[in-house]
């Protein structure tokens, strides 16, 4: 997980639940059935919007997304120019052993093709298709939480009219009033929670890590194309820099 994610998840809850505990504690705030009212009916709402399979893999998705460590931009076009290196002192097939301890699939993939003999434009179009793939499940990934980030509130509002009306229609019993008002107003407060602070800060985690990942990949193709062509490792390297911002495009032969 990145920092990033660390501090957001920290100062929002941290502080959410600092502000709680000084105004007299986090009983208050637990409520069973308003919990159920917004949780259970955004769940319940999201279910009926997207097929059972994706609502459940989606939490698959924002594990890999959150929690896995990418290998930085700089660490692939090193290991692209050690790879180059080699396929051109012993040759393509020099790379088999190289491929055994990489773990990024489509990399692994990618140099077995070459290792097959495939031509760059089949290899090009088989790893842009698995790209493809990628994207689309971390679209749909990000687009259930923004969808449950839209449902939560709408929910909460639900549950604040289900608290009025039982409020209202306990005015003769005061003992009543005040459940009721308690789940009109926590109802609102776990919708505005679930929406603002869950759903769609990783709905943004998501687009932004696939972005990142994106671009990972399309460098990877770039590299296995040019390995697969036999191109200068300094002609690789330029190749790959050009996806970098110019502040990172130090070149790895001024020390060589």
């Amino acid at each position: 997980m990145d920092i990033a994610t660390i501090l957001g998840v920290m100062s929002a809850f941290g502080l959410v639940c600092l502000a709680i505990f000084m105004g007299g504690g986090i009983q208050l705030f637990i409520n069973v059935p308003a919990l159920m009212i917004v949780v259970g009916g955004t769940l319940g709402a999201t279910m009926i919007n997207y097929p059972l399979r994706d609502v459940f893999g989606v939490f698959n998705v924002v594990k890999k997304a959150l929690l896995t460590k990418n290998v930085s931009n700089r660490e692939l076009i090193k290991r692209f120019i050690d790879f180059s290196s080699k396929s051109r002192k012993e040759g393509i097939m020099a790379l088999e052993d190289e491929i055994k301890d990489v773990k990024d699939e489509l990399l692994k993939n990618g140099i077995q093709l070459t290792i097959d003999g495939l031509e760059p434009q089949a290899i090009r179009d088989v790893l842009e298709t698995e790209v493809d793939f990628i994207r689309s499940r971390h679209q749909l990934g990000a687009e259930i939480f923004t969808t449950m980030g839209t449902f939560s509130p709408a929910l909460g509002m639900i549950g604040t009219l289900i608290g009025l009306v039982q409020m209202l229609q306990g005015m003769d019993d005061p003992s009543r009033i005040g459940p009721a008002m308690a789940v009109a107003l926590l109802t609102t407060f776990y919708g505005s929670i679930m929406a603002n602070i869950v759903c769609l800060p990783i709905a943004g985690k998501l687009r932004t890590r696939s972005k990142e990942e994106v671009l990972t990949k399309e460098m990877t193709i770039q590299g296995i194309i040019s390995l697969t062509s036999g191109e200068n490792p300094r002609i690789l390297e330029q190749k790959l820099l050009a996806f970098l911002p110019p502040n990172q495009r130090e070149s790895f032969f001024r020390y060589g």
